[in-house]
């Protein structure tokens, strides 16, 4: 398993975690689910051009 992939997986579960939907993150509003699915995509970029 490489250092990417565990990095991707790590992402999907922070972006599922603050999805403003859940209980505790409620009041949070679209920030950090945004940001963290800006660095997502970054990754899944990086991934795809070979850099990472």
């Amino acid at each position: 398993m490489s250092l990417s992939l565990i990095l991707l997986i790590v992402l999907i579960l922070i972006l599922l975690g603050a999805i403003p939907a859940w209980p505790y993150s409620s009041g949070w509003g679209y920030g950090p689910s945004g940001i963290v699915g800006l660095l997502l995509v970054v990754l899944i970029v990086l991934m795809l051009m070979g850099r990472l």
